[in-house]
């Protein structure tokens, strides 16, 4: 590696990435899921570009799912390495369990977290913020509002994670992770040499040891407050000029502010103070400042502009001096609207400024609050929706056509009360639109099985679960577990293109052909397995076979085969790349 800085023009989840492989990273792990995946892509293709006679220059991984992803990255701080652990925000889910733990442990490699959330769920299920994860966990976190912030603080959470031995949480948002800038980069650091930890009553959390461990870790929240105060004093700007508010800002937040400071000066005649937060946990002793600056100015109010879910604002209300109004995404009448992204129109609107020319109204803030649409241009506005759809020759397109006869079959009456069909997260959650509207639920992650198990406990004759390939080693084999166990009636079909295709064609942890192996560990009669091909000439065929599965008084699974188009077009252009 060269030890001279450069410049590099890199998207935000990049710049985090080489971020950490430059503070010394030995390990990374991880679960494809936008806006997070190309985190790990980069670092695996650093690795490979970094290798030594063939040996990567530090391992990076796709895991099972994330819980395992933590797990292994636990295993190497125990081993005293830096390691980064990659996700969406709803893999934190997860990985809860060994993430709350891990606060207790005595962390001796510096081990960080990056979670890419997802507000206005351009690919997800909920806006859930994973600051809150940080705060539950009492954790130090960062939030980072640009690919420079990305690169500099993975490299400052692993020297606090070894300061404090906590984990440390990177919070990143879908328009940083997407997004490309030009960073600087500084001189790459070595990576810690392998030295197992030596204090293990601080890594076992036995009650008498956990109970210790807790003590300790409530014991660092005052050094991890001062920290934090000190991180965020470059950040307090108290102003001297007339403003009716004084604003805190967060993350991109702080962006869609400076963004409108020119007419916000013009507006007002100058600027409010402001508080920019960029280290968690709250430092409380500044927010006392800013807003007792601004009583003695005669503002009386604190506009929080944070992207995500209102989690300063929150934490704010019964802790400030006595006559300050706080507004934000919170109350009857909110400043800014309580779901979706923040943009610089929206903020413009709670800094009480003018939609700029050009530009339709946004949406009173108290008033359809919930719709996010501020957007910029009358054109794009008058656009149309389009709804994403399975690609043309999907495999998914015909296996769901071969479900939806079956369903027909077993019960002919409209809505189909005695089917339930509950499906999954990845692309073949399209079913559930026209053309196909073939499955009724869609919750998390491996969710089908269970559902459907549930489904059939509760007296529906005929209960189905989709699930994709991937999804199901993620965290449906469990509850696949469960049914067999119980001899519950369930027809799970797993729909197998080879791939996770809906975050770019990842590999899967266990390719098609080991699959058969996999699930017949389980316990399942093998005479109710089937591996079909998901063909339009076979759907007749296939049909039947799912509807016999569904009329059979226990567990049966039929794995649908055909590889993903897309992945296939990228095997066969490596493929011809390769030939000399």
């Amino acid at each position: 590696m060269s030890g001279s800085a450069e410049q590099r023009a890199l998207l935000g989840d990049e710049a985090l990435a080489l971020g950490a492989i430059h503070g010394g990273l030995s390990a990374a792990y991880g679960y494809p899921g936008t806006p997070s995946t190309e985190i790990m892509e980069y670092l695996q293709g650093e690795a490979a570009g970094r290798a030594v006679s063939g040996v990567p220059a530090f391992t990076a991984r796709w895991c099972v799912n994330e819980k395992t992803a933590l797990e292994a990255a636990l295993g190497v701080s125990f081993a005293g390495r830096r390691v980064l652990v990659t996700m969406k925000h709803v893999g934190l889910n997860v990985a809860a369990d060994p993430f709350l733990n891990g606060a207790l442990l005595g962390i001796k490699g510096g081990l960080v977290v990056a979670a890419a959330d997802d507000p206005g769920m351009h690919s997800s299920q909920c806006e859930q913020d994973s600051r809150f994860y940080g705060a539950f966990a009492m954790i130090p976190c960062l939030e980072p509002r640009s690919q420079q912030e990305a690169y500099d603080m993975v490299l400052e959470a692993f020297d606090i994670s070894e300061r404090f031995h906590l984990p440390v949480l990177l919070r990143l948002s879908t328009r940083l992770s997407h997004a490309r800038a030009g960073i600087k980069t500084a001189p790459p650091r070595e990576q810690n040499p392998w030295e197992k930890t030596s204090e293990k009553t601080q890594w076992m959390l036995l009650p008498a040891h956990a109970r210790k461990n807790y003590a300790a870790l409530i014991e660092k929240q005052k050094d991890l407050e001062s920290w934090s105060e000190k991180h965020g004093e470059k950040n307090l700007k108290l102003s001297g000029e007339n403003a009716p508010f004084a604003v805190i800002t967060a993350g991109l937040g702080g962006n869609y502010y400076e963004e409108n400071l020119p007419d916000l000066k013009a507006r007002y005649g100058g600027v409010p103070s402001r508080l920019h937060i960029e280290a968690y946990p709250l430092p409380f002793p500044l927010i006392r400042r800013l807003c007792e600056s601004a009583l003695e100015k005669n503002a009386g109010e604190v506009l929080v502009i944070e992207e995500g879910q209102p989690f300063i604002e929150e934490k704010l209300r019964g802790i400030l001096p006595q006559g300050i109004r706080i507004r934000g995404r919170l109350g009857p009448d909110p400043a800014i609207p309580r779901t979706g992204e923040l943009d610089p129109d929206n903020v413009r609107a709670a800094l009480g400024l003018l939609p700029l020319p050009g530009v339709l109204d946004a949406p009173a803030a108290g008033k359809n609050a919930g719709a996010q649409d501020t957007s910029r241009g009358l054109a794009l506005s008058l656009l149309p929706g389009r709804p994403p759809q399975l690609c043309g020759g999907c495999p998914h397109a015909d296996s769901y056509e071969t479900l939806n006869r079956a369903v027909a079959e077993l019960d002919p009456a409209p809505g189909h009360p005695n089917v339930a069909v509950n499906s999954d997260i990845g692309c073949y959650s399209l079913g559930a639109a026209p053309p196909y509207s073939a499955v009724e639920s869609i919750v998390c992650m491996g969710a089908s099985i269970g559902m459907a198990r549930g489904a059939a406990d509760a007296g529906i004759p005929y209960a189905f679960a989709v699930i994709g390939d991937s999804t199901f080693i993620h965290s449906g084999i469990t509850a696949l577990i469960d049914a067999v166990q119980d001899h519950t009636p369930v027809t799970v079909i797993i729909l197998d293109n080879s791939i996770v295709a809906m975050t770019g064609c990842q590999p899967t942890a266990v390719p098609s052909d080991k699959l058969k192996a996999l699930i017949l560990g389980t316990g399942l009669d093998p005479s109710h397995f089937w591996e079909l091909a998901a063909r339009r000439q076979n759907i007749e065929e296939n049909a039947a076979r799912l509807r016999q599965e569904a009329q059979y008084r226990g567990p049966s699974v039929v794995v649908l085969q055909r590889e993903c188009l897309e992945a296939a077009r990228k095997r066969l252009k490596a493929k011809k790349s390769a030939c000399p």
